[in-house]
């Protein structure tokens, strides 16, 4: 099937006949999940940095591969260390701006087909500490102009070390 054909059918449909709804948004400029550019804190060949748009807490960010792979398994060691390098700054990041208390990381990758992530949910003082806060209540994304900008930039400077 065509790309004007698959966008048609829904992500579930999508993943039945074994096709990544998350590599077909990228070779259709977000026709899936809709343009990210609002969201999207970096970029470069190996992943992508972004604020998620369903997050489960303020600052909850999505590190995903450009790549495709289903999962850290199937990565090689570089991107799954790149990811694992950027996690560990982000989490920092996201610590001092928005005066979480931690920030747990996860990938939930699983399915019949999947493409690699990692999660960084923001565990805030008045929650209760654990899993729980991997299921947490979605809500919008809102916008936060100064702490977008700050991390995108010490992003770039990050990426640019």
């Amino acid at each position: 099937m065509e790309d004007k054909d698959l966008i048609k059918l829904s992500v579930k449909e999508l993943m039945e006949l074994g096709i990544c709804p998350t590599c077909l948004n990228r070779r259709t400029n977000g026709v899936i999940y809709g343009d990210n550019s609002h969201t999207k804190l970096y970029e470069d060949d190996d992943i992508e940095v972004v604020f998620v748009s369903n997050p489960r807490a303020r600052g909850h960010i999505a590190i995903i591969s450009v790549p495709h792979y289903q999962n850290m398994i199937e990565a090689p060691d570089e991107l799954n260390e790149k990811i694992i390098r950027y996690s560990k700054f982000i989490m920092n990041e996201l610590i001092k701006i928005y005066g979480c208390e931690t920030v747990y990381l996860c990938t939930m990758c699983d399915g019949n087909i999947n493409h690699y992530h990692v999660q960084l949910i923001p565990r805030y003082k008045d929650e209760q500490v654990g899993s729980r806060n991997f299921v947490k209540e979605r809500k919008p994304y809102i916008f936060e102009e100064d702490k977008y900008n700050y991390l995108k930039e010490r992003l770039e400077s990050f990426a640019n070390k």
